[in-house]
């Protein structure tokens, strides 16, 4: 029997992000939350936090979106559907991507674009080949698979923070 075909989330951002970040697929707390991020586990919401200095894990998730928003950040993911059994990137099979470039022209103070963990990079950069005015930054995923230290994940993370706010 094939692995269900599973569809992400739309993105979330204002016209003036300057930040872009980007997953591979939705795992499928977060699917069937349809909520970004939703494993109890991942740390997306305390890395980010720790960047633009709030704790934006203790809020409820409208509130976290607003957060973000405010800092000019906008997630989306690299995969718009793929075939996957369970919530690891390694299981994507069959993957339609998200028209990145396209969405991305319509964001004029658009600077960089990072990719939460190797999977996303790969195919992101991919993707996004010849945006040469816009910064590519690959992290370390924020997913509890990857077993990485938090301190770790939060240092490389920490280079985002010249893209929050202003």
């Amino acid at each position: 029997m094939d692995p269900p075909i599973k569809y992400g989330l739309p993105p979330v951002a204002r016209q003036n992000a300057r930040l872009f970040i980007l997953g591979s697929l939705p795992g499928d707390a977060s699917l069937a939350a349809r909520s970004y991020y939703a494993h109890p586990r991942n740390g997306f919401w305390k890395l980010i936090g720790s960047v633009v200095g709030e704790d934006l894990q203790s809020l409820e998730y409208a509130q976290r979106l607003e957060r973000l928003q405010s800092h000019r950040i906008g997630l989306w993911d690299v995969v718009a559907s793929a075939s996957r059994r369970g919530s690891l990137d390694q299981a994507i099979r069959g993957a339609g991507h998200n028209p990145l470039a396209q969405y991305f022209a319509g964001f004029p103070d658009l600077e960089a674009i990072a990719f939460n963990g190797a999977s996303a990079a790969a195919s992101g950069r991919r993707l996004l080949a010849g945006l040469d005015h816009i910064a590519l930054i690959d992290l370390p995923s924020s997913s509890p698979a990857n077993t990485s230290r938090f301190a770790e994940k939060a240092q490389a993370w920490g280079r985002l923070a010249r893209y929050c706010g202003k």
